[in-house]
This record gives C-alpha cells, structure tokens and sequence, in this order.
C-alpha cells in the first residue's frame, strides 16, 4: 500500500527512517517475508491501522529475505516480528499473529496522546469527582475532534445510564467502534437491557425478589446508583443466580459507572465477592 504513512525501509535507510524519525514521531516495523502465510493477515491490519491514525505513527515494512542484517541486527528469530521504536529506541514487540485487540492495544500504548484523548483524560477526571455536566462537556469536546473516540463515547455512555437514561447511552453503544474500549462499553449491556425493560413494563413479577429487582432497576433509571447496587447486593444475598445470573450482570454494570479507585467502589465489589464465593 502505497502512503507516506506507510514505507519500506532497507538496511540502507533504517537509521533516518526508522532510529531518526522515531526521535518526534513513533515507528512500528514489520518485519515480514513474501513465503509467510501469516503476515499476509497481519500486515494489511497493520497499514489500516497506520492510515487511521494519519500519520500518528509511521508504518515501516522490513522484507527479511532482501534485509537479512536488519533481521540479525534485532535478533528476529520468527516472522512476523513487529517492533515498535520511539525516541531513537526499541520500546516493545510481539512476535507471531496475536488478536486483532492486542495489536490495537499495543499500538495505543506507543501513542503521544492525542487532543480527543487529553479531553477525554480531563472528561474521566471530571467524572470521578462527581461533575457529569463538566465531563460530558469534555467528551462532547472531544468527540468534535474524533466524532469516534472511544473513551469518549464510553464517557458519555456512563454518564447517560448515571442519569437513567438507557435510550442514549444504547444508541452510542450501536455505532461503537472496535476499539480496545469495547469490551468495557459491552459490559454496559445488561443494564441498558433492565432499564429497557422497566421502561416498558417487561420485568418479570412473580416473586418478591422480582419487586426487589424491578425497585432497584427503578433507583438505577433515577440515577440513585448506590442504593440500586444495595437492592442487588441484597437480591444476592438471598439468590446468588438470580434470573440466570442477571442481577449479578446489572451490578457489575453499575459498578463500572463509579469510579474504581473509589474506596467505596471497592468495598462494593469485595463484598459482592464474598457473597459470589
């Protein structure tokens, strides 16, 4: 793929475009060969992601048969090898083909931040200090930047269900990209789907845990988060698998709302594990 993200590098040219470019701007090299089955997979991910971050880092492929003291230089014992250099130096490198999420986190972890992730820094600070309005600010700021930015589209999916409002927060969730923030935002589900579901009177009622978990369900969508994971953690206390395991699943998406350094966050999950196992 031709792209001034995205170069071959030769013995000749390794230390300007690689070890001297690496000195402002991050270098990923491939180190490949045209008879390896696997980087035909790993190698086109590789430049998509190069071109999607526009020039956040440069994409350089190494052709071991044609660079063979590059590969000896660098100790490349097992193709595909790719390596990552900043400031002029080896930082980190993964050999074989790995999932598509780790090499998407292993590049986010050789990125300078960008200004959508600095706003969404600012955004998550905000909100672990108890200001929803300062950090939708903030994540909506961000979000002008990069109208795909993960951790702000994250951001903003806690602050809605904080606020008890699933609709939004499940409309962000169906246009959400595949990005290492993905998993978290997934674990939102089920208490997207309880929210949902009292919205519209589908909650079942047959037992008195069921009320109980209607009333919890019902704090969640008023926004009084702490005593909707106190009506669970009772719930649980009586019927650890409750529904085939969902009040579990809604507490734990309601714990992914606070703010995990918090020491109540933390007594709330120790003691949910202790009533678990």
């Amino acid at each position: 793929m031709a792209s001034e993200h995205i170069i071959t590098i030769t013995e000749s040219s390794f230390e300007y475009d690689v070890i001297a470019y690496s000195q402002n701007t991050p270098v990923v090299v491939d180190f490949w060969a045209e008879w390896c089955k696997p980087c035909k997979m790993l190698t086109p991910f590789l430049e998509k992601l190069a071109e999607e971050a526009e020039g956040r880092f440069r994409l350089g492929k190494v052709d071991v048969d044609a660079n063979p003291n590059l590969a000896l230089r660098f100790s490349v014992r097992s193709i595909p090898t790719v390596m990552a250099f900043s400031q002029g130096r080896k930082v980190s490198d993964f050999a074989g083909l790995i999932p598509e999420n780790k090499i998407i986190e292993f590049i986010n972890n050789i990125l300078p931040p960008s200004p959508s992730d600095l706003l969404s820094q600012k955004g998550n600070s905000l909100l672990s200090a108890g200001d929803q309005e300062g950090a939708r600010e903030a994540f909506l700021q961000a979000l002008d930047l990069d109208e795909r930015h993960p951790a702000s589209m994250l951001g903003l999916m806690k602050i809605f269900l904080l606020q008890g409002n699933s609709a939004d927060a499940h409309a962000i969730f169906r246009s959400f990209p595949a990005r290492q923030e993905y998993n978290e935002a997934e674990r939102l589900v089920p208490l997207m789907k309880a929210m949902e579901d009292f919205n519209n009177n589908r909650l079942p009622s047959d037992t008195d845990l069921d009320a109980a978990f209607t009333n919890s369900i019902r704090l969640a969508t008023r926004g009084n988060t702490l005593a909707s994971i106190d009506g669970l953690l009772d719930i649980l206390r009586q019927d650890k698998r409750y529904r085939k395991d969902r009040a579990r699943s809604v507490l734990l998406a309601l714990l992914d709302l606070l703010d995990p350094q918090n020491e109540l966050t933390r007594q709330y999950r120790t003691e949910l594990a202790s009533i678990l196992f």
